[in-house]
């Protein structure tokens, strides 16, 4: 556990320079805007969001896709978009091409 009793370490940027990397830092206003990356134990990014200042971030999301990648690292099966832990996944193959949607539904 890291301090503070969080399980992953969070890091302040005031300099802009890790927002310079992800490309999110905004040289006019001095700050970095809104951007998350889900980035793999190997460290490549898998999953990226920005955001302006005033439109907020979806948490409950964000915990649903770190599962999501979590299962795909895991077991190589491909997760719907809305999956949860439990839903119905898809073994890609050669004899899915053209026929995904004859099993895979997508639910809103």
């Amino acid at each position: 556990m890291v301090s503070g009793g969080l399980p992953f370490a969070l890091v302040s940027d005031a300099g802009g320079k890790i927002g310079e990397v992800y490309g999110v830092y905004d040289e006019e206003a001095g700050v970095d805007i809104r951007g998350r990356f889900l980035i793999d134990p190997d460290g490549i990014i898998q999953a990226m969001e920005i955001m302006t200042p005033p439109v907020g971030r979806n948490f409950t999301e964000l915990v649903r896709q770190v599962m999501a990648f979590q299962h795909v690292r895991a077991t190589n099966e491909a997760t719907p978009a809305g999956w949860k832990p439990g839903d119905k996944t898809l073994r890609p193959r050669p004899e899915l091409v053209g026929k995904v949607w004859r099993e895979w539904q997508v639910r809103e």
